[in-house]
C-alpha cells in the first residue's frame, strides 16, 4: 500500500528542516529576511517569497553572522542525518555524519610564532581521521618546525568542512559473513578492510553558506580545490548547501569547471516559484515583488555543469 504525501520520510523530514531553521535561523527583521541582501530589492523580494511558502511569517530580531550560519550548519546536519542514514538498502555500509565546521583560534594554527614551535595540530585532527588526509598531520608537523616551510606552504593544507559524511571501516567477519572472501594472503592493502589499520573513509564534504556573497563564493571554491589537491586516494564528494535567494550569486558557485560536485538550495520548489522561469530566465512576479521585474542582467541562470536540488536530493 502505498504511503500519503505526509508520511513519506523525505517530505516529513524537509518540513522538519524548514520548520528548524524558521526557529532557529530565519527572521523577519523590520520587514527583511534575515537570509536577504538588504541592500537589494531583489533579494529581499524573493527571500520574502520563500519565507511565504514555507510558511514563516512572524517578526523576529536577526542573528549575528556566525552564529547564524552555525544554527545552518546544525539544522542541515540533522536533515542528512535523518535521510541518508536511511539509505541503507541503496548504499550500505556503517555511516556517521557530523559536523565538525568552527573558526580556528589563533593558538590551534599549526604554525611558528615568535621562535616558538607549535606542537598544537588540533585543527587538522578532524580531517585527518579520514584516510585521503591522514597525510596533512605530518605537513603541519613540519611546517611548525620550519618557518621558511610555513611561509611556503600557507595554510592551504588546513581544511575544516562544516559538515562531514564518513563511512567506519568493515571487520573480516563483517565481509566474510555471507562466505569467506578475504584471509591474511588477500586484500592486504584495501583501505576499507579494518584490520590493515586505516582510517574511516570520507565520502562526502559539506559546506554551508547561509548567504553568499562574492567573497563566500571564492571561498567555496577554495574550499573545494584544497580538498582536491590535498588529498589521498579517493576524492569525497564536494558539497555546498546555502539559502541564498539571489539565482546570479547561486549560480557564482553552481557554474564552474567541476571543483563542486553538487550545489543544494534548502528551498528550491519555492525559490523556482517565487522567480518564476520562462525560456531560461527567471523573474521575480509581479505579484511578489513591488519592484516589478528582475533586469535579465542579474536574474538570468541556467545549472549545466552542476547539479542544483532540492536540499532532501541525496547523492
Amino acid at each position: 500500500m502505498s504511503e500519503s504525501a505526509d508520511e513519506v520520510l523525505f517530505r516529513t523530514a524537509r518540513l522538519a528542516y524548514h520548520s528548524l531553521l524558521k526557529q532557529t535561523v530565519l527572521r523577519l527583521d523590520k520587514g527583511v529576511l534575515s537570509n536577504a541582501d538588504g541592500n537589494s530589492k531583489t533579494s529581499k523580494a524573493i527571500a520574502l517569497g520563500i519565507a511565504k511558502r514555507i510558511g514563516l511569517n512572524t517578526s523576529g530580531v536577526k542573528l549575528k553572522g556566525q552564529t547564524a550560519g552555525k544554527e545552518f550548519e546544525i539544522a542541515t546536519a540533522s536533515f542528512i542525518r535523518d535521510t541518508f542514514l536511511r539509505l541503507q538498502h541503496l548504499r550500505p555500509g556503517d555511516w556517521i555524519v557530523e559536523k565538525i565546521g568552527g573558526k580556528l583560534k589563533d593558538d590551534e594554527r599549526p604554525v611558528k610564532k615568535k621562535k616558538e614551535t607549535q606542537k598544537d595540530f588540533k585543527p587538522l585532527i578532524k580531517i585527518a581521521q579520514f584516510e585521503q588526509y591522514r597525510h596533512l598531520i605530518a605537513i603541519a608537523k613540519a611546517a611548525s618546525e620550519n618557518l621558511d616551510l610555513a611561509a611556503s606552504l600557507g595554510s592551504d593544507y588546513i581544511i575544516k568542512p562544516d559538515i562531514v559524511i564518513f563511512r567506519r571501516l568493515v571487520s573480516d567477519e563483517v565481509i566474510n559473513s555471507p562466505i569467506p572472501l578475504v584471509d591474511d594472503t588477500v586484500a592486504l592493502m584495501s583501505s576499507l578492510r579494518k584490520r590493515n589499520g586505516g582510517a574511516a573513509l570520507l565520502h562526502a564534504s559539506v559546506s554551508c553558506k547561509l548567504t553568499i556573497r562574492s567573497d563566500r563564493s571564492q571561498n567555496s571554491r577554495s574550499e573545494a580545490l584544497n580538498l582536491i589537491r590535498n588529498r589521498r586516494g579517493k576524492l569525497p564528494h564536494v558539497v555546498v548547501v546555502t539559502a541564498e535567494p539571489m539565482p546570479s550569486r547561486i549560480a557564482s558557485v553552481a557554474l564552474g569547471g567541476g571543483d563542486i560536485d553538487c550545489v543544494y538550495h534548502f528551498a528550491l520548489p519555492e525559490l523556482r516559484e517565487t522567480i518564476g522561469r520562462h525560456s531560461g530566465s527567471c523573474r521575480v512576479s509581479d505579484s511578489i515583488s513591488a519592484s516589478g521585474p528582475v533586469p535579465e542582467s542579474t536574474s538570468t541562470i541556467t545549472f549545466h555543469s552542476t547539479e542544483v536540488c532540492t536540499a532532501c536530493h541525496t547523492r
